[in-house]
């Protein structure tokens, strides 16, 4: 497998709507992996069309490579683009350093649903009384028939309030420290136009909103740098893979995402870059057993649990990097049973075969924590509304267990899947998947 790894930079606004039932639509806080696929599949079939000499020399618009990326078995992986834009401190050795935005290398990642952080000054550390997860605690605390309510671990030093919610967002991490990343939105009002007169036309005032194609260091700052996505593409061809960068990289500014391009929105500049598809799945698969094993031997304070659940078992969780179009017996789902699950890695066949008490050991859900919304959208191939999706919230965790006997078997199959994603429409961004997510080993005492 190949990585496209893709650089996004905004050059004007960007109308990127998340269109959902019964209300108005939204900008998102993102760019979806379907409007990337779109723009890339629109441009090359458009130059394609002017039979340019750089098309035929690519030969992109051919019709079996085309195909392959777009419209095969297997296409091309388009993910979501996320915002590089992260808050970090002007001078970390100074204790009156600012928190400012700057644009960094680091890979964004979502924050797991179990992810919490203070009520009252919620956020990364040290400006915010800092985020921690509760997974392993609960799994623990449940084990122990102990009752787990987290607290703000700096509500006894402050004498604060102490209550935690849950914190979500996109965050990434370098040397330890951990930083969020957002992007922000503002409305642009547009007078609709007469076409016979070529005047504005009475009573027809619009809004849109968009992404900000701009941010500045501080609010007080003046100089003003562009917004940055990151994104990849992952492909089984390599040469497929040469062919798309090159193609990327020599109109890289002719691109246009989102709605509204005919009236100046959507203009960016992409940078494609190709590498590996390598992961570190066996890593984090052992750290996060390390670690559960760690914890749940401090846990053993409150005495003896009525069943050792980490014995001859080894766990590992599925953490949804972006919303999932799940489906389990022709129906919508916001669960990854284990029956899902070895399909999705190629083992249905082995799973059905054996009895319940045999599927518990092959492969047991042991916690589930998910939410849904709804998607639509906009085909513009089709000139068609796309049909109403109930989908599994970004953020998602899923947290299994198996024998340790399948220990290596699971981690090549996770390695895999963590490259391909879960559910439908994987091509568009849906399903993207991470094993084993590191914030999980963050604890209460250790908030970052």
């Amino acid at each position: 497998m190949k990585r496209i790894k893709l650089e996004i930079t905004a050059l004007s606004p960007l109308a990127i709507a998340g269109k959902k039932p019964g209300s108005v639509s939204e900008a998102e806080d993102h760019i979806p992996g379907s409007v990337i696929r779109g723009a890339i599949a629109s441009h090359i079939l458009q130059l394609s069309n002017q039979q340019t000499p750089r098309i035929a020399e690519q030969n992109l618009a051919d019709g079996g490579d085309f195909a392959t990326l777009f419209l095969s078995d297997e296409p091309a992986i388009f993910q979501n683009a996320y915002p590089g834009v992260a808050k970090i401190l002007s001078n970390p050795h100074n204790n009156k350093s600012e928190l400012i935005s700057r644009v960094v290398d680091d890979e964004v990642m979502v924050l797991p649903a179990t992810a919490v952080s203070s009520k009252t000054n919620p956020g990364f550390k040290p400006r915010g009384n800092g985020v921690f997860d509760t997974l392993i605690d609960r799994f623990c605390a449940d084990a122990y028939n102990y009752p787990f309510d987290p607290s703000d671990p700096k509500s006894l030093e402050e004498k604060t309030d102490a209550r935690v919610e849950p914190y979500n967002g996109f965050y990434s991490c370098k040397d330890g420290k951990y930083r969020s990343h957002s992007v922000s939105t503002r409305f642009l009002t547009r007078v609709g136009i007469n076409r016979q007169r070529a005047t504005s036309q009475d009573d027809i005032l619009y809004s849109i909103e968009v992404l900000n194609e701009s941010f500045t260091e501080n609010p007080q700052g003046q100089n003003w740098h562009p917004v940055v996505y990151r994104s990849a593409i992952i492909l089984k061809h390599e040469y497929l893979a040469k062919s798309l960068t090159k193609f990327i990289n020599d109109n890289s500014q002719l691109f246009r995402l989102g709605g509204a391009t005919s009236r100046g929105l959507g203009k960016v500049k992409i940078k494609a870059e190709i590498e590996n598809a390598a992961t570190n799945v066996e890593a984090r698969f052992k750290e996060f057993n390390q670690q559960l094993q760690d914890r749940w031997q401090l846990w053993s304070v409150f005495g003896e649990p009525e069943e050792n659940l980490l014995a001859g078992r080894t766990y590992f969780t599925l953490d949804l990097q972006s919303d999932a179009i799940l489906t389990e017996n022709w129906r919508r789902t916001t669960v990854i049973s284990p029956k899902i699950l070895c399909e999705f890695v190629g083992l249905y066949d082995e799973f059905v075969k054996l009895n319940p008490e045999a599927q518990n050991d092959y492969l047991k859900l042991e916690v589930a924590y998910s939410s849904y919304s709804y998607r639509s959208g906009w085909n513009s191939a089709w000139g068609l509304m796309k049909d109403i999706e109930l989908v599994t919230n970004r953020g998602g965790v899923y947290l299994f267990s198996t024998n340790q006997a399948n220990e290596q078997l699971w981690i090549n199959k996770l390695k895999e899947l963590e490259l391909q994603g879960v559910g439908d429409r994987i091509s568009e961004g849906f399903g993207q998947v991470q094993i084993c997510n590191e914030f999980h080993t963050v604890f209460r005492e250790k908030a970052k």
